[in-house]
C-alpha cells in the first residue's frame, strides 16, 4: 500500500466530502482504539474544525486513559480540535433500571452491549446536529463488509466512513506514519462494550490477521472443505458471521407495492 498516497486521498476526500455538505468539520466517538485514533487523526488533518468525544459507560480505566492521551495529543498538533467528555454511565444505568426485569440476567447481556452503543450514537448526532458536524465513522473493512462486527444504528450510524476500505493491517500502517501513540498501536482491540477486558477476538473466536486471511479466501470463492485444523476453524468462523450479518450490509429492505396495486380500476 502507499500509505502516504492513502493519507492524502482519504484527507481530501473527507474535506471534499465535508465541504460540498455544507458542514463545517467533524465529530467522533474516541475509544481509545485502534480505529478511532488513526480516523481522528485523518479527521484533524483535514484542518476542519474536530470534535472529539469521549462517552464513557461503565468503561475500564486503560481504555478511557488511552483515549485521553490521544485527544490530547491531536489537540497539541492541530489547532481545529476540541474535545468534550460526556459521561454517559448515569444515563444508561438509568435507561436499564426503567427496562422490564429479566429472569436471568444474561440473557440481556449482548442487548444491553449494543444500547451503549446507541446511546453514543445518539450523543455524537447531538453534536452534529448542534454544531453543524458530519459524524465520521470508524469501521473498517473487515468489521464492516467481512464479519459485521458493529451495531446496527450504533457504533454503524454514521455520516461517513473514511477508512471502510482499509483492512484492519492497513489501518495499523497508516497508524504508524501518522504518529499514533504507541500504547494505542499495541492494544488489543476490544469494542469496549461489555464493562470488563475481553477483546475482539475473544468475542469473534478468531484475530484480524486471520479474518483479513479468510475473508480473502472468500473473495476466491473457496469453501470451508478446501481446509483444515485451524484454517477450517478461522473459515467457518469467517463464514458464519459473515452471513448472520448480512442485514447490517445491504440497504434497509423495502416492500415493493405492485403497481397493479396502487392502481384503482374504474368501473
Amino acid at each position: 500500500m502507499q500509505t502516504e498516497k492513502v493519507i492524502e486521498h482519504i484527507v481530501n476526500w473527507l474535506k471534499e466530502y465535508a465541504v460540498n455538505a455544507k458542514c463545517k468539520g467533524f465529530v467522533i466517538g474516541v475509544s481509545g482504539g485502534i480505529d478511532s485514533a488513526v480516523t481522528s487523526t485523518l479527521c484533524a488533518k483535514t484542518g476542519l474544525d474536530l470534535l472529539c468525544l469521549e462517552m464513557p459507560i461503565h468503561q475500564g480505566k486503560n481504555q478511557v486513559t488511552r483515549a485521553d492521551r490521544h485527544i490530547a495529543w491531536l489537540i497539541k498538533n492541530f489547532n481545529s480540535v476540541n474535545r468534550q467528555k460526556v459521561e454517559l454511565t448515569p444515563v444508561f444505568d438509568s435507561l436499564v433500571d426503567a427496562f422490564p426485569k429479566v429472569e436471568k440476567e444474561e440473557d440481556r447481556f449482548m442487548s444491553l452491549a449494543n444500547t451503549r452503543a446507541r446511546l453514543r450514537m445518539t450523543s455524537l448526532y447531538y453534536f452534529a446536529a448542534l454544531k453543524g458536524y458530519l459524524v465520521a465513522g470508524t469501521g473498517n473493512k473487515v468489521e464492516d463488509f467481512g464479519v459485521g462486527f458493529y451495531t446496527k444504528y450504533g457504533d454503524g450510524g454514521v455520516d461517513l466512513s473514511p477508512i471502510a476500505d482499509l483492512l484492519k493491517s492497513e489501518v495499523y500502517e497508516i497508524a504508524k506514519l501518522l504518529g499514533v501513540n504507541q500504547e494505542i498501536i499495541e492494544a488489543a482491540p476490544t469494542d469496549g462494550l461489555w464493562g470488563d477486558s475481553r477483546t475482539d477476538e475473544d468475542q469473534i473466536g478468531a484475530s484480524y490477521p486471520e479474518l483479513e486471511w479468510a475473508m480473502a479466501m472468500d473473495d476466491q470463492g473457496k469453501t470451508a472443505d478446501d481446509f483444515s485444523d485451524r484454517e477450517k476453524v478461522v473459515f467457518t468462523i469467517y463464514k458464519k458471521l459473515n452471513t448472520a450479518n448480512q442485514h447490517k450490509m445491504i440497504p434497509i429492505p423495502v416492500c415493493e407495492i405492485p403497481e397493479t396495486l396502487k392502481t384503482t380500476t374504474q368501473l
